[in-house]
């Protein structure tokens, strides 16, 4: 899919949404208290910002990017209008990945492209922390395989980080209950 057809694809979906911080992932709703008072954190393809707010609302100083104009002008009035310090870009993180040693706290939810994991690794700072969750194994979510996580592929992608939080259930005991098809990690830059 080109660029082009990408972002419409996105901006298409964003276009009658507003922000709501309430939808934020489990890896951080559940780990906020991992968090360092202040910092330099990035939402990577953050949508409409929901993680950004969060982010935000804890002190960091927060930049959000995404291929989508609409999510990002959006996310841009909202944080406006609450006053949070969020420096929202239209950026494609694959044609320009973050620089290295340049944050403290990286957020990514619901995109994977495993190219771009390196890069990652290399854009936090010592004792940075990874906020990762992402489709995994079977159940709701992108059917194409190359979009879901093989199981415990999380712990390969950023085997140079430290994992401190990590849930990954596939289809082990009551599938109606607890977190699946996704996978989850949280992992420290030594």
């Amino acid at each position: 899919m080109s660029d082009d057809a990408l972002r419409h694809k996105w901006d298409t979906r964003y276009r009658d949404q507003t922000v709501d911080e309430t939808r934020a992932a489990r890896v951080l709703t559940d780990n906020l208290h991992l968090l360092p008072a202040q910092g330099r954190a990035l939402d990577l393809a953050c949508g409409l910002g929901a993680h950004a707010c969060l982010l935000a609302r804890a002190g960091l100083t927060v930049e959000a990017w995404d291929l989508s104009p609409v999510a990002i002008a959006t996310l841009a009035t909202h944080a406006e209008h609450e006053g949070l310090p969020i420096q929202a870009q239209v950026r494609d993180a694959l044609a320009a990945p973050p620089p290295p040693d340049s944050y403290d706290v990286i957020v990514v939810v619901h995109f994977l492209e495993r190219t771009l994991a390196p890069a990652l690794v290399a854009a936090l700072r010592p004792g940075g922390l990874l906020f990762y969750q992402t489709f995994a194994g079977v159940g709701p979510g992108p059917g194409n395989p190359a979009y879901r996580l093989a199981r415990g592929e999380i712990l390969h992608l950023f085997a140079e980080l430290t994992p401190v939080v990590y849930r990954e259930e596939h289809d082990i005991g009551d599938g109606s209950r607890g977190l699946r098809g996704e996978a989850l990690l949280v992992a420290q830059r030594p």
